[in-house]
């Protein structure tokens, strides 16, 4: 029996650790997929092409908006983000779990365009953690990374708008929670395949 397609979003504030957790639940669960998002920034040190991001020219980038081939994508720091439609569309057409990653825009335009899709807000122990986390990352300089805590500001502001929040204290009790929540929201009755199960012989009982 096919199951209907569940789309979970986890936004975070950079360096919150939304990209690690979906890359822990990834290994546990391989029937699961991931939307790797495309984006306009160079490619950083360790990071593969088609596994962390979709990396595209300006011209790539925009031939793809023309082909209506995002389902958004918004400026982040001065580069482009975009969720592309072929995730969901896989999603859909395989059941599948899918696992996508955006900040609190890309998130806010998934839920406009599917209703049905979870959306999951990851906090940081407090702000202080949060800076310490993105001195150790090492991958910004000291005007980027203000900038970055200027945003996570901002963004915390959408913690709100999400259907869950979790306080990310330790990683693998919050990958369990995520895990527990997915689990959970695939058991809703609204997700049940009721005519593949046999509701349609009932019908004709």
């Amino acid at each position: 029996m096919k199951s209907k397609e569940l789309l979970v979003v986890l936004s975070s504030p950079s360096g919150a650790g939304k990209t690690t957790i979906c890359q822990k639940i990834l290994r546990k669960h391989k029937d699961y997929i991931y939307s790797v998002s495309a984006t306009t920034r160079e490619k950083r040190k360790g990071e593969i092409p088609g596994k962390h991001y979709i990396f595209l020219g300006e011209e790539e980038f925009n031939r793809r908006i023309r082909n209506n081939e995002f389902v958004e994508w918004a400026w982040v720091f001065g580069q482009r983000y975009g969720t592309l439609k072929k995730f969901v569309n896989r999603a859909k057409k395989e059941g599948k779990v899918a696992l996508f990653v955006p900040d609190v825009q890309g998130g806010m335009a998934l839920k406009r365009k599917y209703p049905d899709c979870i959306l999951i807000f990851i906090l940081p122990p407090s702000l202080n953690e949060l800076k310490k986390r993105l001195i150790h990352r090492g991958t910004e300089k000291k005007e980027e990374m203000k900038r970055r805590l200027k945003t996570a500001l901002k963004e915390i502001k959408f913690w709100s708008k999400y259907d869950y929040v979790i306080i990310n204290q330790n990683i693998s009790h919050t990958v369990n929670t995520v895990e527990k929540i997915i689990e959970a929201e695939r058991l809703q009755s609204s997700r049940f395949d009721f005519a593949g199960w046999g509701g349609k012989k009932i019908k004709d009982l």
